[in-house]
């Protein structure tokens, strides 16, 4: 990913990240500072268990702070303009798999905040890259590692 490139992410993504980003500065660090004192307070630190855990714990605690911290910086809003016509960057889309009738409605979102489970897909995906500009009623075509499926765009919210 480029560097100056922005991050999208929706207004619950950046909600979502404060919220981590004061846990883990507000509650999680504190904690880990008082174990490595007296993990410390032991004595030989080449040899004691304690310490080396908590200071592999708190290299990837900082480095997750850091990450955080400049998604944050680099953030663009997802605006949500309401009801559209078109699949656009934050879009909730139902569509339907050719040959079945069981519908699946995701949200399309960027890279960073992506979870398909979740019904979010990012827009940089097979599935999020078909569907953008598409209509209701449109078929669109993905390939997927399984060979291509076909869809049918039922709504857009």
């Amino acid at each position: 990913m480029n560097a100056h490139q922005p991050i999208y992410l929706t207004a619950e993504g950046i909600e979502n990240l404060r919220q981590e980003l004061d846990h883990l500065t507000n509650v999680k660090r504190p904690a880990l500072a008082e174990r490595l004192r007296k993990a410390i307070q032991q004595g030989d630190l080449s040899e004691n268990a304690d310490y080396i855990t908590a200071k592999e714990e708190q290299g990837f605690l900082e480095g997750r702070i850091q990450q955080i911290e400049a998604t944050l910086r680099k953030a663009t809003i997802i605006q949500e303009n309401g009801p559209t016509d078109e699949v656009a960057l934050g879009s909730r889309v139902t569509i339907v798999e050719e040959g079945t009738e069981e519908p699946e409605t995701f949200r399309i979102v960027g890279p960073a905040e992506a979870d398909p489970i979740n019904g979010k897909v990012s827009n940089e995906s097979p599935l999020g890259q078909a569907l953008l500009g598409r209509r209701v009623g449109d078929m669109v075509t993905v390939e997927a590692p399984g060979g291509e499926i076909v869809f049918q765009i039922t709504a857009i919210q």
